[in-house]
């Protein structure tokens, strides 16, 4: 039976503890998010949001119309249950998307600031 020595090992946990190479060797290089990237994301997220705002209206009008009536308690207080998981889930995108969308509007402007700041200096 083959098992690999101390030094084999050491030498994986040095590779797995060094975040700038990869298995490969090939070193990978972080770029540096701008003011743009910022804006895009935070158009993007608030979009989505809105999306989702829509979609969450269009969901409650259509539980609100299509009242479910079981003649079963089980089964009404499961549809009761589902409905109000589907509406909880819809809303609560719309409230991550939004939420989102203006701290990366806010982190959009600090970066404004900050680039201004630095061409001062």
């Amino acid at each position: 039976m083959n098992l690999p020595n101390n030094k084999e090992f050491e030498n994986e946990s040095d590779e797995l503890a060094n975040p700038s190479s990869s298995p490969l060797g090939v070193t990978i290089s972080e770029t540096k998010k701008g003011p743009l990237s910022f804006l895009s994301g935070s158009i993007t997220s608030l979009s989505f949001s809105l999306l989702s705002l829509f979609i969450s209206k269009k969901i409650v009008l259509y539980f609100s119309i299509h009242t479910p009536n079981y003649s079963s308690p089980i089964a009404q207080s499961i549809a009761s249950g589902f409905k109000t998981l589907i509406i909880g889930i819809s809303f609560l995108a719309t409230f991550t998307f939004g939420f989102i969308g203006l701290g990366l509007f806010l982190v959009f402007i600090r970066s404004l600031i900050e680039g201004n700041n630095e061409k001062r200096d």
